[in-house]
């Protein structure tokens, strides 16, 4: 049996991105969740998708998404945020049936400041839902991590109230993720904030799963944004070990793992950390700034590459009358663009046991 026998191809909601998680929480394997900030980013990590024959989960940042509608329109209230957050769900609801595999389409880091851009994702949810009886993103996060624990846990209920109906999916973050990422910055955060304790994480599942099944949990294990030299970040896959245990003991024993756990920070991080994470019941990890660099790549070597071929419209080493627009043309090298991250994102399947599960 395989994931198409349990959800249908296409952007997933309600209880299917249930069913999905489910399954790759009992068969051992997470999915990559991969930012995208365009349509050529979005159909190059559904190409990897399709040929890793894996389920795929994509993701727009509150700046990813602002960027997807354009740097040209102010985002002074989250304005730009919310429309390409919409632009970006619309492409990927197309883009994903033309591939033909599952996809979870979600939303980023939420921190306090951009619950305005939150809102206006849920407006939209809302919307999209009295056309079509399901809400236009499959799931969303937040992060209230800068907040003492009892307010995030009751702005995630209050959140969790509204958004259960739609079918959507929550995901929520006890505990920091270090480093910097779309202008939230936590580098200089105490290092013990960067661990979750176990008791933490039940207060979160106990006050969720009272409205809804339907929600994971980014348990700080060290986890840091970006890329880093081994050894300087000293990640504890175990943890997430603990928490299923103590979560599984107050819920009776009836459920190993019952937590949904997300790996946040997952760019640099090894092969073990990585098994270990899944095998404690990851289903979910993020992967942005890898991806991003290998974007760069394909362009980076076509430009150097091809450099005397792009310095004038008419001219090159062929000769001074040798037209360079099949060099110029943004199809082609951004197309180089596309094909090297679409070569980074089979990897993260890979490396999550993500291939061949269709």
């Amino acid at each position: 049996m395989g994931v198409l026998d349990i959800v249908p191809t296409g952007v997933l909601t309600g209880d299917n991105v249930r069913k999905l998680f489910e399954y790759a929480k009992e068969n051992n394997f997470a999915i990559p969740a991969i930012n995208v900030t365009s349509s050529s980013t979005a159909n190059a990590v559904l190409e990897a998708a399709r040929d890793a024959k894996s389920p795929i989960i994509l993701q727009v940042s509150q700046g990813g998404a602002a960027y997807f509608v354009g740097k040209g329109v102010a985002n002074d209230k989250q304005q730009a945020s919310i429309a390409g957050a919409i632009a970006a769900a619309h492409h990927i609801r197309i883009a994903a049936k033309v591939y033909g595999v599952p996809v979870v389409l979600h939303s980023d880091h939420c921190a306090h400041k951009l619950l305005p851009w939150f809102d206006g994702m849920l407006d939209a949810d809302e919307e999209y839902f009295k056309q079509h009886g399901e809400p236009l993103f499959s799931s969303h996060m937040l992060d209230l991590s800068e907040e003492s624990k009892e307010q995030n846990i009751a702005t995630c209920v209050k959140y969790f109230k509204r958004m259960a109906p739609l079918g959507l999916w929550l995901e929520m973050e006890i505990g920091i993720t270090g480093g910097e990422e779309d202008g939230v910055d936590n580098t200089g955060v105490d290092n013990a904030a960067l661990y979750t304790q176990p008791e933490d994480v039940y207060d979160v599942h106990a006050a969720l799963s009272a409205i809804s099944p339907n929600f994971s949990i980014a348990a700080a294990f060290g986890n840091v944004h970006g890329v880093y030299k081994p050894g300087n970040v000293r990640l504890q896959p175990a943890l997430l070990g603990k928490h299923q245990a103590f979560t599984s003991q107050k819920l009776g024993g009836k459920q190993e793992k019952p937590l949904f756990l997300v790996f946040h920070g997952g760019s640099g991080s090894t092969k073990e950390e990585i098994t270990t994470a899944v095998h404690n019941g990851v289903v979910k990890m993020n992967v942005d700034t890898d991806t991003q660099f290998a974007y760069l790549c394909g362009i980076r070597d076509f430009i150097l590459n091809k450099k005397d071929y792009l310095l004038q419209q008419v001219g090159n080493p062929e000769g001074a009358d040798k037209p360079n627009k099949k060099y110029y043309d943004p199809r082609v090298w951004v197309r180089e663009g596309e094909k090297t991250l679409v070569e980074r994102a089979k990897i993260a399947c890979g490396d999550l046991g993500n291939l061949a599960r269709l």
